[in-house]
């Protein structure tokens, strides 16, 4: 699998999973139909498509990725949609997390370039 093929598996794994997760919150403990079918088959999907960049990246990068960029779109999410604030320390967290996933992007010998 070419290394562009995998990227864009695992962008639409993380789509896939920041969908997931935002349905999740919304599903009240699985009580309310709608958002738990979307977080269930959101997941399926975000699992099915990290499948197919593992088989060309080492797993824990793709897995730092995966974890790293989905926790930055839904916190994102969180604060444009659902108007939760965030305070400084949350915003340098997430400024780290995000400079965490482009060092291993663009400096790991690890990553297919």
């Amino acid at each position: 699998m070419s290394s562009a093929k995998a990227y864009l598996f695992l962008i639409a794994a993380i789509v896939a999973e920041v969908i997931a997760t935002t349905a999740l919150a919304r599903s009240d403990s699985f009580s309310r139909l709608a958002p738990s079918l979307i977080a269930v088959v959101g997941y399926t999907a975000a699992f099915w498509f990290l499948s197919f960049p593992l088989r060309a990246m080492p797993t824990g990068v793709v897995y730092a990725i995966w974890s790293g960029l989905g926790i930055v779109l839904i916190t994102m999410v969180a604060w444009f949609w659902f108007k939760q604030t965030l305070d400084a320390p949350a915003i340098v967290g997430l400024g780290l997390i995000m400079a965490g996933v482009l060092v291993i992007n663009l400096f790991s010998k690890s990553m297919p370039h």
